[in-house]
């Protein structure tokens, strides 16, 4: 159907109309949406242009730290964050991913607590792909999903409870650019927030599920502030109790590490825990300072959770949960099962095991899988190792983690050149399918979306731009980076379908690994090419 636009009470829908939008984007939905615009643009737009200043004090050598101006906040030891809500009092395993029909009913249908129904890192923001995951969880949330695909039935499982649903909007950085408020974009956060709080939050209170939210790549707990007064506008909006939504915040910058505490003071009415986000943390670390050479991380295979900088935010996180009251998540193994090769398969689920035996150990609270083959063997080690249903209550010794060790780059291991050939394809891969519509991609037996893909591509940029060299010996110049993008393009290119995108896609990665040109997330500098037409 060619795209449309309706203009009602200053708003514009740019993007096609089809069933889904009908039942979404309603007259009554659109004004919420337009209330939510007016309201928190201007202080997003601000939130915004500090992040650029943040960046430009980073580049000229300052380094973050415990902010001086919030020191009673984090000494404070009386105040709490609300306490776990109904549906995520026990949450040992979450299951992720994006909102396509047969992945949410795969989903609710995987046996864990809580699936996390993202409009991030994992989904291609098309018009499409964000409306119809709007009508899907529509569906989701009264039990309604039950569709056949190529002869095949999709239904929900009746013999045990459904997890509990959460959304997870887009970060503040991300415009919905079809849809337009006094002729400017809305926030494609507050638009994911908006739709989904809307449709679903009085159903999702009558069946006490919620409704919950995960907010992803905050900055600072100013950022979480405005998450909080949106929650507040949007609770009164509907004529809802403030404190029944619960927004559980992804760690998963580095800046926000710093202000873990100040980030659930903000949210306290509201708060659901805080999760290790593991793989935008290693991105915007190496972001934040690609400038320094004293910051370059060898191969990302070597940059482990055991590393000493990823070792410390953990502890500091669950530090400050537990001693606030919250859940302590854990993050995602980029692993997943292997076909057709037993023992790589055996290898990788060793690999997923000791990571969720590490993190249970370590005193997270739940954590998270990528494929439901998955679900069963981390289940099976919370049980053992967390009979309860979390771990709040077990307070340990203030984990006392300073700056400097937030900051420890001491990662044994080094600069490969397989490891600079496997970011590369990861790089080419991922865009080539995000052009495409697709959000997440297994590649090398990992299931990859922006956050790996934001890693790999920032690897590759930090390298070049210090001449990195690699253990064999090869200077990681422009011309060399170059000319194995090419390489790797034309080997990619060769082997896939004849409708590929990777000409596009090594377009626009040329640009980005040179160690020159440096743009602030892939998914904005690619979004053009894919917004309101798939």
């Amino acid at each position: 159907m060619a795209n449309s636009t309706t203009e009602q009470h200053d708003f514009v829908i740019r993007g096609k109309i089809n069933d889904s939008t009908d039942k979404i984007l309603t007259k009554d939905a659109c004004r919420f949406l337009t209330v939510l615009h007016r309201s928190f643009e201007s202080t997003r737009r601000t939130i915004l242009h500090q992040r650029q200043l943040r960046q430009r004090n980073f580049d000229n050598g300052e380094l973050p730290d415990f902010l001086p101006e919030t020191k009673s906040i984090r000494e404070d030891d009386r105040w709490r964050g609300a306490p776990p809500a109904p549906g995520l009092i026990d949450r040992r395993v979450e299951i992720t991913g994006p909102t396509d029909r047969k992945m949410v009913v795969n989903a609710l249908n995987s046996g864990v607590k809580a699936y996390m129904a993202d409009f991030e890192d994992s989904l291609t923001p098309t018009w499409d792909n964000i409306v119809n995951g709007q009508a899907n969880l529509f569906d989701a949330v009264r039990r309604q999903i039950d569709f056949k695909m190529a002869e095949k039935e999709y239904k929900l499982r009746t013999d045990e409870p459904l997890p509990t649903l959460i959304c997870r909007t887009r970060g503040w950085h991300l415009d919905e650019n079809q849809f337009l408020v006094g002729g400017s974009p809305i926030s494609g956060a507050l638009f994911d927030f908006g739709l989904y709080f809307f449709h679903n939050a009085k159903e999702l209170i009558s069946r006490q599920l919620g409704p919950y939210f995960y907010i992803p790549k905050l900055e600072s707990h100013l950022e979480a502030r405005l998450w909080n007064d949106v929650y507040n506008v949007a609770q009164d909006y509907l004529g809802i109790p403030r404190g029944t939504i619960r927004g559980t915040v992804l760690i998963e910058t580095i800046t926000a590490a710093f202000e873990m505490d100040e980030i659930i003071y903000e949210l306290r009415d509201h708060i659901g825990g805080l999760n290790c986000g593991r793989w935008d943390y290693i991105f915007t670390f190496i972001k934040n300072f690609r400038n320094r050479p004293d910051f370059i991380l060898p191969d990302r295979a070597a940059v482990t959770m055991t590393v000493p900088f990823m070792d410390a935010y953990v502890k500091l996180l669950i530090s400050t949960c537990h001693k606030r009251g919250v859940h302590a998540m854990g993050g995602m193994s980029a692993l997943i099962p292997i076909k057709n090769d037993e023992a790589a398969n055996t290898k990788a689920l060793a690999s997923v095991e000791a990571d969720k035996l590490r993190e249970v150990l370590a005193g997270h609270d739940g954590t998270w899988v990528a494929h439901p083959a998955l679900a069963p063997l981390a289940k099976g080690i919370f049980d053992k190792h967390m009979p309860t249903a979390n771990q709040i209550f077990r307070r340990r010794p203030a984990a006392n983690i300073t700056r400097d060790d937030l900051l420890n780059t001491n990662v044994p291991g080094s600069v490969t050149l397989d490891g600079v050939k496997r970011n590369i394809d990861v790089c080419l891969v991922y865009m080539e399918a995000w052009l495409r519509g697709v959000g997440c991609s297994q590649i090398h037996s990992l299931m990859e979306d922006a956050a790996t893909a934001e890693v790999s591509r920032s690897q590759l940029w930090q390298w070049a731009r210090h001449g990195a060299s690699t253990a064999e010996g090869v200077r990681l110049g422009k011309e060399t980076m170059l000319k194995l993008l090419e390489e790797r393009n034309e080997a990619l290119a060769s082997s896939a379908a004849a409708q590929n995108r990777f000409s596009l896609t090594a377009k626009y990665l040329r640009e980005q690994i040179t160690g020159e040109s440096y743009a602030e997330f892939l998914t904005t500098l690619l979004y053009d090419e894919i917004a309101g037409t798939i």
